[in-house]
């Protein structure tokens, strides 16, 4: 296994990138290896923790490779329209969910059609995007429209309204503060099985301290690689939409990773990152508050000061 000298001369002040950096070395180095649902392999380890102070417009956008935070944005204005069908993504150029419709279709009809090909007929065919487009019951529709179910008579039942976890956190928050039920969660058992895959970064809990906002986001299963840097951004964007929504400042972003992992085919990128250097302060401006946290628009979102080093990327395991 090769082992990479942490980079020396570290600035007294530490960069909070450095947390990134030293739980990617600690898996890869100290990590065990293991055998994946994907057969690609893994190196692993269990509960870690990372911690980011969200004040003053910080946000953990990563500097030591490019973020592609557009697309993580996109993507989060999508799970909180509870829509579960990848064509709304593909409309304004986000891949990301891509792989796994595609992988079905492709086993199901033994056709080796291109991603692109793929995403194209997605866009420009309504109906085969209703069939072959759409994930099953993923992250925004547990979200928004937890499907609910009511006695009919004679043993039978029949759906009930949905519940919208979003706006009933921001209801809560306003109402109750001091509130220790301040969670939205993606894990409903009944319907993993539907999922095209099930929710990895899955609770979300708040808590209120003063006038600050804080989050705690537990992932069950997490690509330190490829995965975790979009949900990190992503749960700052989440975060600062519910903190605007709900009348607090933006507090601590604190992370919690249950299998959190490294692929064996992801050696490159990492030999690569670990020798960079961490720098700069990217920010996240919220240029726009609207009426309600499912009224925010791509536009209302702005990174400054954001100058990463060169692109660094690796297969995604399907």
């Amino acid at each position: 296994m090769n082992t990479m000298a942490p980079p020396e001369n570290r600035p007294e002040t530490q960069h909070w990138e450095w947390q990134y950096l030293d739980l990617m070395r600690r898996i890869w180095e100290r990590g065990d290896e293991r055998i994946d649902r994907t057969g690609i392999g893994t190196r692993s380890i269990f509960g870690p923790q990372l911690r980011f102070d969200l004040g003053g417009d910080r946000v953990p956008l990563l500097t030591t490779k490019r973020v592609f935070w557009k697309a993580a944005a996109r993507e989060m204005l999508w799970f909180l329209t509870g829509e579960t069908n990848i064509r709304p993504l593909l409309e304004q150029g986000v891949t990301i969910w891509s792989d796994w419709p595609l992988a079905k279709y492709r086993q199901a009809t033994g056709t080796e059609v291109s991603q692109q090909e793929f995403e194209a007929r997605i866009v420009e065919d309504e109906g085969f995007a209703a069939i072959w487009g759409d994930l099953g019951p993923v992250y925004g529709k547990q979200w928004v429209d937890w499907p609910t179910y009511e006695p009919a008579g004679e043993g039978l039942f029949r759906q009930g309204p949905g519940i919208n976890q979003v706006a009933l956190l921001i209801e809560g928050l306003k109402s109750n503060p001091g509130g220790r039920r301040h969670i939205v969660e993606g894990w409903n058992v009944a319907e993993l099985d539907r999922m095209a895959l099930p929710p990895c970064h899955k609770t979300y809990q708040f808590h209120v301290s003063g006038e600050r906002l804080n989050c705690l986001l537990y992932q069950r299963s997490c690509d330190v690689a490829l995965g975790l840097p979009f949900n990190l951004f992503g749960a700052a964007l989440l975060t600062r939409m519910v903190a605007a929504q709900a009348g607090y400042s933006p507090g601590e972003l604190i992370w919690t990773g249950g299998d959190t992992h490294l692929y064996l085919n992801h050696a490159e990128l990492v030999t690569e990152q670990l020798v960079r250097i961490p720098e700069g302060e990217p920010r996240l401006l919220l240029t726009r508050q609207p009426d309600s946290i499912f009224d925010y628009r791509f536009e209302d979102f702005e990174v400054v000061d954001y100058a990463p080093q060169g692109r660094l990327s690796a297969p995604v395991a399907v």
